[in-house]
């Protein structure tokens, strides 16, 4: 049977220690080695921002890979880094890789893939600059305290907005609609505004702190309330 390195990463010290991401790399590394015939003999695992290039366990895994003339595994293509320069000196190696969301990329395709997602970072980064200077021109408070202040100005309009949607989540529960994805499901299938009103759908996450917000803004009505 061909040999085979796994190689794992994930992005945050928490997601490493919680095992949040790795268990699915893991799953499906395994399950892919297995159908392409390759017994998987050694597992790398790096925990690493994706803007660094220095990745001490992929570095070890490329030289035991040259060492045992193995094929490099990885659940995903972007688990190998968003830098042209990093995928460069992956290629200078000469080592196989098979990526499983994308077993047939070519050495090609992933400097492609690393070039656009290099321009996407770098066109992020301008916009926030420009956002930034832009809003700094309007007089808007930058640094810690502007953004103290603009988080109370948001944090007073959603509560406003909880309240405005207060009428319509009793409505949807009293139709039957009680679960979060229920509720989600049902707010875009009646076209109801998300608070950003961007086009912005419903999603069980905002539905969740819709809900939390209501729950909150009514147990502090109710301490607020006099004492007969």
């Amino acid at each position: 049977m061909k040999r085979a390195v796994a190689y794992f990463r994930v992005s945050t010290d928490r997601q490493g220690k919680s095992g949040l991401g790795l268990e699915a790399q893991h799953e499906a590394v395994h399950l892919f080695a297995q159908h392409q015939g390759y017994q998987v003999t050694a597992e790398f695992t790096e925990i690493e921002s994706g803007k660094k290039n220095e990745r001490p366990e992929l570095m070890a895994a490329l030289l035991l890979c040259k060492k045992e003339k193995a094929m490099l595994i990885i659940a995903k293509l972007d688990r190998l880094g968003r830098n042209v320069a990093f995928i460069a000196n992956l290629m200078e190696s000469k080592v196989e890789f098979l990526a499983v969301d994308n077993p047939h990329a070519n050495p090609l395709m992933v400097h492609l893939l690393a070039a656009f997602a290099e321009h996407e970072r770098k066109q992020i980064s301008t916009r926030t600059k420009e956002a930034l200077q832009a809003a700094k021109r309007r007089g808007v408070l930058l640094g810690k305290h502007g953004r103290e202040i603009e988080s109370k100005k948001n944090s007073k309009a959603a509560d406003q907005f909880a309240e405005t949607m207060q009428p319509i989540i009793n409505e949807l529960k009293a139709d039957g609609f009680i679960t979060v994805r229920g509720i989600s499901d049902e707010l875009n299938r009646r076209g109801v505004k998300t608070f950003r009103n961007d086009g912005e759908q419903w999603h069980r996450t905002t539905v969740h702190r819709l809900l939390k917000r209501l729950y909150l803004g009514n147990i502090s009505r109710i301490q607020s309330q006099p004492t007969a």
